[in-house]
């Protein structure tokens, strides 16, 4: 496996509606290879979330999630509230909002690396797409897994976490983040 690339803000492929990939391709050598590379590009940047245009390629791609740690059985629970995002890759995602409830938290990026910025996103959303393997599957993600499935999902269409801020107030460095902002479930302050 090799560690990949990862486009930078500013870099066209970022901005650009990425291209479906044809199901008959998902099983090919490239693709697996690619997909690959993905999940260890990820975990060397400690991201939760790699996205195909993230690192040069157009395709309708994204990998996401955490290996279960040693002695982890999993939690197969939709509701991640906590944070767990299981293991996926998904090509050719569709997403749809379950109701009309959202929720504003904390997002960073790999391509926009040490920034922070609260997004409002649908709290439950339905996904359909492929797995890896070329299979057809539908799956409804809750929380934090439903916030990285559709943050992964916006740069397959060219859009960053910025575009989707109500308010630029909340954007933050890291090093600030941490000093000032770290609780995840902390309230914007109000002046």
């Amino acid at each position: 496996m090799s560690i990949l690339k990862v486009a930078r803000m500013g870099h066209p492929v970022l901005r650009a509606r990425a291209k479906p990939l044809n199901p008959a391709d998902i099983k090919s050598a490239p693709v697996q290879q690619l997909i690959d590379d993905m999940f260890e590009t990820m975990r060397e940047y400690q991201g939760v979330g790699l996205a195909a245009p993230q690192v040069h390629e157009s395709l309708r791609l994204f990998v996401a999630g955490f290996a279960p740690g040693p002695g982890d059985p999993g939690d197969d629970e939709e509701d991640d509230e906590d944070g767990d995002v299981p293991l996926m890759a998904l090509i050719n995602p569709e997403i749809t909002p379950m109701g009309d409830e959202t929720v504003e938290d904390w997002e960073g990026c790999l391509s926009i690396p040490e920034i922070r910025g609260r997004v409002s996103r649908a709290k439950e959303i339905e996904v359909k797409a492929y797995d890896r393997k070329g299979r057809k599957l539908s799956m409804r993600a809750r929380g934090f897994t439903a916030r990285v499935i559709q943050h992964e999902t916006d740069h397959l269409d060219g859009v960053l976490f910025f575009d989707r801020m109500k308010s630029l107030e909340t954007l933050t460095f890291l090093d600030e983040f941490g000093r000032y902002w770290n609780s995840r479930h902390r309230e914007i302050p109000e002046e």
